[in-house]
């Protein structure tokens, strides 16, 4: 009995100190977008592991469901855009940005039948985009549609998944679409449709960032701080070897080995996927530039009535960045 006593509790300690180890599994959410390629690449090339973090990385159909995960704590960080942090915040959720990730490439990709020649010339037609109050959706209304003198009501704007975007413009549901890469490149291979904008070349601004829970990063900053050192290597790849970062990804994004075009036959999907990372932009850092339009975002989607504080004050920006990891690394 006296052994008993003394070894139950020593096997207990050891069980709750497993436990304790299982729960040390990092989440990392992310969207099957080229705009993500940071967060699969660190995953794929094995730098999570470099970093010391034993990562699950957890696929997201929208920007949505994957800031309700942030926020419900099953999520410790994600890939994913700026509004929904804003959108969120104001509504009293602690949440911080905490990195960079991807600049914003939106183009709008038209049928060749449609004989559209800008975006003056969407008046009256049907465009695929993003879900309203999306990222995309709010560059879309705020910036695109006004400086070509147009409003929302001017034309159809259909809500739905980039893939299904493709698939719209493929079964002419629609005669144009707002759309990331590497969709907008798969649009122009499988589909007779011509890019006349890429919002990138007019308007550059932080589409993705690395969001986190105001409570995740007071426990396990350590954890935040080595994804986050995990994704710049990832970035160095996807910049400095495209290539290579395209043989880790391109399943992501491309199920078969070749994607059958109208114009070039089968193409492989590497070079697909290694000529769309090409056209990002991705940076690890959050600039005071881009900071700057980040407010001029989280301004337009107060305009749009999209975000409300609960004090109908302005949305300050400032309140849900945190930028302590990228000073302490001297970025």
């Amino acid at each position: 009995m006296k052994f008993a006593r003394f070894i139950l509790p020593v096997v207990a300690a050891f069980a709750i100190a497993g436990q304790a180890v299982a729960a040390e599994k990092f989440k990392v959410g992310y969207l099957r977008v080229m705009d993500d390629a940071q967060a699969i690449a660190a995953y794929e090339g094995g730098y999570y592991k470099k970093h010391g973090l034993d990562v699950e990385l957890v696929e997201f159909k929208s920007g949505t469901d994957l800031i309700k995960a942030i926020v419900g704590g099953q999520l410790d960080t994600g890939v994913l855009g700026f509004t929904n942090a804003a959108s969120w915040s104001s509504k009293g959720a602690d949440l911080k940005v905490v990195g960079g990730a991807q600049h914003g490439f939106h183009a709008i990709v038209v049928r060749d039948d449609a004989d559209i020649k800008d975006v003056a010339g969407l008046k009256g037609r049907t465009l695929a985009s993003q879900k309203e109050g999306s990222t995309a959706d709010t560059v879309l209304r705020g910036v695109v549609l006004k400086d070509a003198g147009l409003k929302a009501d001017d034309l159809t704007i259909m809500g739905v998944s980039p893939q299904v975007a493709v698939q719209s413009l493929v079964g002419k549901r629609v005669e144009a679409a707002f759309l990331f890469e590497p969709q907008a490149r798969i649009a122009q291979l499988v589909a007779p449709v011509t890019q006349i904008y890429e919002i990138g070349e007019v308007w550059p601004f932080p589409c993705m960032v690395v969001i986190t829970s105001g409570d995740t990063l007071k426990k396990r900053k350590e954890d935040v701080w080595k994804s986050l050192d995990a994704q710049r290597d990832a970035i160095d790849l996807l910049q400095n070897k495209p290539e290579e970062a395209a043989k880790l990804i391109a399943g992501y994004f491309i199920s078969e080995p070749t994607l059958k075009t109208l114009k070039h036959g089968e193409v492989p999907r590497e070079d697909i996927i290694r000529d769309a990372i090409k056209s990002q932009t991705f940076s690890p850092i959050l600039t005071d530039k881009e900071q700057a339009r980040m407010q001029e975002i989280a301004d337009i989607m107060q305009g749009q009535g999209a975000l409300k504080t609960r004090d109908g004050q302005p949305f300050n920006v400032s309140t849900i960045i945190d930028l302590e990891w990228q000073k302490a690394r001297n970025l």
